[in-house]
C-alpha cells in the first residue's frame, strides 16, 4: 500500500491512520534516508495510539519511550548499531514488545534481528515536501492509503 504525502501534516495524518490499526506486539521497521520523515510519521503513530506525548527523534538517546494506559510506544534509532551484538548492548531485547509497539528507525542495521511479522514503512523523498510512503508486511494496512 502506497500513500503520497504532500506535507508534514499529511505524513502525521497518515501515521495516525496507521497507528489506529496497530496492536500490542507490532514491530514497525522504517526505511528511508536522513530527513525522510520517519520521526514525523512516528508523531502520527503516537496520536493514532492515543498517546499525547511530544514525539522527538531518538538519535542521541537510542530509544524514546511514550507510555499510555493501554499501550506504549518505543521509538528506537539504530543508526549507530551494527548487528546483533551491538543491539544486545542497547537493551532492545529487554523492552516489553508483547505489551507495546516498537518503531525502529535505521532498521536495516538490525535486519537479521527483526521478527518475521515486522511491518515495513518505506519513506522516499520525492521533493522538499512530497513523500512516497509504502507500508508492507501486514494486510491490515491495505486500505489506508489514497
Amino acid at each position: 500500500m502506497t500513500y503520497i504525502s504532500k506535507s508534514p501534516g499529511d505524513t502525521i495524518a497518515f501515521g495516525e491512520k496507521v497507528g489506529k490499526l496497530l496492536r500490542k506486539g507490532d514491530m514497525i521497521a522504517y526505511r528511508g534516508g536522513l530527513g525522510a520523515g520517519k520521526t514525523t510519521f512516528t508523531r502520527g503513530l503516537a496520536i493514532g495510539l492515543g498517546l499525547a506525548d511530544n514525539v522527538t527523534s531518538p538519535t542521541y538517546a537510542i530509544v524514546n519511550e511514550y507510555r499510555g494506559d493501554e499501550i506504549s510506544l518505543y521509538h528506537f534509532d539504530m543508526y549507530r548499531i551494527e548487528g546483533g551484538d551491538e543491539l544486545e548492548s542497547t537493551g532492545f531485547c529487554d523492552y516489553p514488545r508483547e505489551e507495546s509497539v516498537f518503531a525502529v528507525e535505521w532498521s536495516e542495521n538490525i535486519d537479521e534481528e527483526l521478527p518475521a511479522d515486522t511491518i515495513f514503512i518505506h519513506i522516499e523523498n520525492i521533493d522538499e515536501n512530497t513523500r512516497k510512503i509504502t507500508v508492507s508486511g501486514d494486510e491490515r494496512f491495505a486500505d489506508t492509503g489514497h
